[in-house]
């Protein structure tokens, strides 16, 4: 389930087919896709080892057959120990299982100065902004912070920059903005941050009180972590 937030509260609350269906958000419209990257994997079974060990030539071949296989054996065995002792592993499907267990909000009336010290000091590349109840109302990433078209010039009087270090972030955040529940498949967030090129999504609760947030990071996370994504369900 997906939602999206502004400062007039909630405008939208549906699936991710219905949220496809709705016009580009300010905010969404400026983003950037990333382009996607392609996965090689290698998989090398124990013959396969076995193989590379000891050599596939004819003479090797001779020399592998009058070899005591203990060794494999007591390969075989310990793996068997080692497989016995690990945990119940549960294929993660859902946002809640990879998001991050706590969210670093800013207040809508900071400051780019405040914005840009809390951001570095816990190097996050964006923030979820709320109101004063905590209620989701956009999103600001480092790149509205400095925007290159903004920037005064070189010879700027110091008093440019202080106002521009002084202005609030709901000048400069991305609004209205979509989130997301716990509930929700990874593989639909997956789908709506490709659609939408944001970084990531902030987790709400039903009064859109932002309660995590989960990012294109955690997802890469999931793939190669363990317990797996599930991928095939």
């Amino acid at each position: 389930m997906f939602s999206v937030y502004g400062k007039a509260g909630r405008l939208f609350r549906g699936s991710m087919e219905e949220l496809r269906k709705i016009g580009p958000t300010a905010a969404i419209s400026r983003s950037h896709r990333i382009a996607g990257v392609g996965r090689e994997m290698l998989d090398v079974g124990l013959s396969a080892m076995a193989d590379a060990v000891y050599g596939t030539g004819a003479g090797h071949k001779q020399a592998a057959r009058s070899r005591p296989d203990v060794a494999h054996r007591e390969a075989m065995a310990a793996y068997a120990q080692t497989a016995s002792n690990q945990p119940a592993r549960h294929p993660l499907t859902l946002v809640r299982d990879i998001m991050s267990a706590s969210a670093i909000t800013l207040q809508e009336d900071a400051t780019v100065a405040q914005a840009w010290d809390l951001l570095a000091a816990h190097q996050l590349g964006q923030a979820p902004v709320v109101d004063a109840s905590g209620v989701l109302v956009g999103l600001l990433t480092r790149a509205e912070l400095m925007p290159p078209d903004r920037l005064p010039g070189s010879g700027a009087h110091a008093l440019v920059w202080q106002a521009l270090m002084m202005q609030s972030v709901a000048d400069l955040m991305w609004t209205p903005v979509p989130s997301v529940a716990p509930e929700t498949d990874i593989r639909r967030l997956a789908r709506v941050l490709l659609d939408t090129g944001l970084p990531g999504l902030p987790v709400v609760d039903e009064q859109g009180r932002v309660t995590a947030f989960v990012s294109r990071t955690d997802i890469l996370g999931a793939v190669v972590g363990d317990p797996p994504l599930d991928l095939w369900t």
